[in-house]
């Protein structure tokens, strides 16, 4: 038991990250808090906001889940709300702890290495799944985008056999009677889908800073689309749009917020840059909380403009700011929206996995993986075999893979992660309170404390599937720790 619950301690994490063999340092708090918007605003405002707006229905029609209607724009307050007693925690630790582990790291050094290897896999929901689902809605957008410019993508390679099967739309569903067939079995697969994973895992092998480079350049490119459509949108908001404004009250609220907070994980991954981070002790914080508080401003303008433009009843679309725009009559902006939205989710596809490799390469250095998982490459510095195989996982998903399925999933997992970090400062304030704090967390235990009830009753807003299939994954986690990773741990005697 004591070997389950043994700490790594953070002096030999901090040794870590200054190895010279180690990743390279290069990037600052301007490009950490560009990463945060390169993450943060993608699926949820492009893709999963109309879900959250109009509710959710099953295959057979079915009320699964009550939107939040226009009162949309105070589930984005409440997840701010959420997210920012988290950030704080989260900088706190990755002042402390500048390792590429994020949420990983900090477990192992407050809460003991069975809880770190839980966290480890858990964040496997939280980016590579989130990924899939991400692939998923670019993939629906390109097609939005295609359209417009005259191109018909046939439907059996641009929508996946998970969609078809789950999807309430009569004529998505008939997808699976009238595509070619193999064996038997309907050819459906998301081509554009698994093309874009393949792309964004080709540019994350050449280096963090040609990384970074780019996303900056796709960061600006979704600025201005979606300073279009608030601009556009504007222009056409009716007050009858705005009634009734929480159709399904509170808990229209809760539900709409835990449908899109899969979309504000992405001020996680800034954490996964620590090691190559500039002055992490000064630039981790401000990209955190500088990233965090610029989205949620980006999210509520958005969903007001949103809400205000077309009933709610009709955003429970794939690609809602489009179909907004053309059902109020402005098809070329919906078209260039489009444009914008391809290029949004290609930086979120670009940071969600940019995180993941580098979280197996801190367990893998740590012996809770095949230590291959750990190699670099020499020239560029980057994780290279887990980048390939994380690469390899989300394009092969997401070719045949429902996104709506993985929201879900994606954010139980997340939430976890984050509960258990705000539990871990107050762990490391009580065992280690003379530790020197670059960053600290203001009011620390009544902080940490909301952070972790807030976190809790968000997950209390996902449905009974959800958290079964979480239990699954954790259950399979703990066979693979036991059978592999607690008998080659770096911290227990051989």
């Amino acid at each position: 038991m004591s070997q389950l619950f043994q700490r790594k301690p953070i002096a030999v994490l901090v040794r870590e990250t200054e190895d010279l063999g180690g990743l390279k340092r290069s990037l600052g708090a301007g490009d950490l808090i560009m990463l945060a918007i390169g993450a943060v605003i993608g699926a949820g405002i492009f893709g999963a906001i109309g879900t959250a707006a109009a509710g959710q229905l099953g295959p057979h029609g079915e009320a699964i889940r009550a939107g939040a209607g226009p009162a949309l724009v105070f589930s984005f307050l409440l997840l701010g709300g959420a997210c920012a007693l988290a950030g704080l925690c989260y900088a706190e630790l990755a002042a402390m702890i500048p390792q590429a582990g994020s949420a990983y790291a900090y477990s192992y050094a407050t809460l003991g290495e069975l809880v770190a290897w839980i966290i480890g896999w858990d964040l496997i929901l939280e980016y590579a799944v989130g990924n899939v689902a991400v692939a998923i809605s670019w993939g629906d957008y390109f097609h939005t985008l295609a359209g417009g410019c005259g191109v018909r993508l046939p439907e059996w390679i641009s929508t996946g056999y998970r969609t078809a099967l789950l999807s309430p739309d009569p004529r998505i569903h008939g997808l699976l009677n009238s595509a070619p067939r193999i064996l038997g079995m309907p050819v459906l697969v998301n081509l554009p889908a698994f093309g874009i994973v393949a792309l964004i895992t080709w540019l994350l092998l050449r280096g963090a800073r040609e990384s970074a480079t780019a996303n900056n350049v796709m960061v600006m490119i979704k600025l201005l689309a979606l300073s279009l459509f608030v601009a556009v949108g504007a222009t056409h908001l009716k007050a009858a749009n705005y009634h009734p404004f929480a159709p399904n009250g509170f808990t229209g609220i809760h539900q709409g917020a835990a449908i899109v907070f899969f979309a504000y994980i992405g001020f996680d991954a800034i954490s996964t840059a620590a090691e190559e981070t500039l002055n992490p002790q000064r630039n981790l914080p401000l990209g955190i909380l500088g990233g965090l508080g610029i989205c949620t401003l980006i999210y509520v303008v958005v969903g007001f403009v949103l809400t205000g433009m077309v009933p709610y009843k009709q955003l429970g679309v794939a690609d809602p700011l489009a179909r907004a725009l053309d059902l109020a009559g402005f098809k070329a902006a919906g078209w260039l929206v489009a444009l914008g939205a391809v290029i949004s989710m290609s930086a979120v596809l670009l940071v969600f996995q940019y995180g993941q490799p580098r979280i197996f390469f801190a367990m893998a250095r740590d012996g809770l993986l095949p230590r291959w998982a750990a190699r670099i490459h020499p020239r560029t510095r980057v994780p290279w075999t887990t980048t390939l195989l994380t690469g390899l996982f989300v394009a092969l998903w997401a070719l045949v893979g429902d996104a709506a399925e993985t929201y879900d999933l994606t954010n139980i997992g997340t939430l976890f992660a984050f509960l258990l970090v705000s539990v871990g400062v107050l762990v490391l304030r009580h065992r280690e309170p003379e530790r020197r704090r670059p960053f600290k967390v203001p009011m620390a235990w009544p902080v940490c404390l909301l952070s972790a009830a807030a976190c809790l009753f968000i997950m209390k807003g996902l449905p009974n599937q959800a958290w079964e299939r979480f239990g699954i994954w954790l259950g399979i986690g703990l066979v693979l720790y036991f059978a592999y990773g607690f008998r080659n741990s770096g911290l227990h005697p051989k």
